[in-house]
């Protein structure tokens, strides 16, 4: 990452292929792979690997906490980001009246928990213009009534990144609703504040190059008696084995409520590695690689018969960009037979560029977009 040697020894398998995809599936890095088998080693050893795991998720929410501006106390570690916005849920316990509002670039796992016909809060959605979304527009729908504003740091669908600092404020302003972050399509590729966020949820297989099974979950300490998910499990309840424990079940609060069951350690040791990983080069020094390879991809596709569906703006950039063509996913097919890796769905085409990528990646999958676009 970064450079051409660093690149060639802890991303071998990037050798002769155009990766551009970070954004649906990270490629694990080596130090990755050796705690995934470290895992395997420590988890051999029965019960008195259990000491092991802990370090390794003690160590590994230290890492969240870094990268989220918190402490390891305010970190919880469940098994995906859906799982973490179902717990959300059940922590708000919304009745009739209540209003959440969501987006329509955001994930489904970040929307659709609110959607359910379980839910019986009302359901608002702040609708994109030209690809953003803007404060202006979110504005009319807050009121006394907002319990949750939820949203993608950055849009999984096009790449645009919220002006984080101003829908905070707008929502203070206007409501005295919560406010929920999603950084799976953020974290370890763009540098974060996060301040004045009531709830903070990561997966683990993207731009922190772990593996599936994770989800990262921050909550402040101030916001913990709001964000007590009143799940059943073990690992989250402070009485799971004491004499009351069939009478009643005490909830750890804040972020220890979101680590239900078992931890899933194999996981756990992946994004630990990842994180230490990134965090070990810098966020700041690999948006600094990477972000120019964004914007020299975004002109050369912007010269060609395709539809850009992300802003330019600058300031609303991330690691991901967007367009449409109506043969996309035959474009896409042709991409992929010469080994370069992008994302199709309905049309639309998506390229995500982390510290991995390199020039000659960009002029690449832009002289064969532009040959296949001639013959598609």
């Amino acid at each position: 990452m970064l450079t051409k040697e660093s690149r060639n020894s802890q991303f071998p398998s990037l050798a002769g292929r155009v990766y551009l995809n970070t954004a649906a599936e990270g490629i694990p890095p080596r130090s990755v792979i050796e705690a995934i088998r470290q895992y395997a080693q420590d988890k051999i050893l029965g019960m008195d690997g259990r000491l092991l795991h802990e370090a390794v998720r003690s160590a590994a929410k230290e890492h969240v906490a870094t990268a989220y501006g918190l402490t390891a106390k305010e970190i919880g570690i469940c098994s995906c980001a859906s799982e973490a916005y179902n717990l959300a849920a059940s922590a708000l316990g919304f009745r009739e009246g209540d209003e959440v509002i969501i987006n329509d670039l955001d994930f489904p796992s970040g929307a659709t928990p609110w959607l359910q016909p379980s839910c019986p809060a009302t359901v608002k959605v702040w609708r994109a213009r030209e690809g953003a979304l803007r404060t202006e527009d979110l504005k009319p729908l807050l009121g006394p009534k907002t319990r949750l504003v939820t949203v993608s740091l950055v849009s999984f669908f096009n790449g645009y990144r919220i002006p984080l600092r101003e829908v905070v404020n707008t929502v203070r302003a206007n409501s005295p609703g919560l406010i929920a972050v999603d950084v799976t399509q953020a974290l370890g590729r763009i540098p974060l504040d996060l301040q004045d966020v009531d709830l903070i949820v990561s997966a683990t297989h993207k731009w922190i190059l772990a593996s599936h099974g994770g989800g990262l979950v921050g909550v402040p300490a101030s916001r913990a008696a709001q964000w007590t998910a009143t799940a059943g499990g073990w690992f989250n309840l402070e009485n799971a084995f004491e004499d009351d424990r069939f009478e009643k079940a005490v909830t750890k609060p804040g972020a220890d409520s979101f680590s239900v069951g078992m931890p899933n350690y194999g996981a756990i040791y992946a994004a630990n590695a990842g994180l230490n990983y990134l965090l070990s080069i810098g966020v700041e020094a690999i948006a600094q690689h990477a972000d120019p390879l964004v914007r020299t991809c975004i002109e050369g596709v912007r010269n060609l018969p395709v539809e850009l569906i992300t802003p330019t703006d600058p300031e609303t950039l991330a690691g991901i960009f967007a367009f449409r063509h109506p043969k996309a996913e035959e474009i896409n097919g042709k991409l992929h037979d010469r080994n370069i890796h992008i994302m199709s769905h309905a049309g639309r085409l998506r390229v995500a560029i982390h510290g991995y990528n390199t020039q000659d990646d960009i002029k690449c999958f832009l002289e064969a977009l532009a040959e296949i676009l001639k013959s598609v």
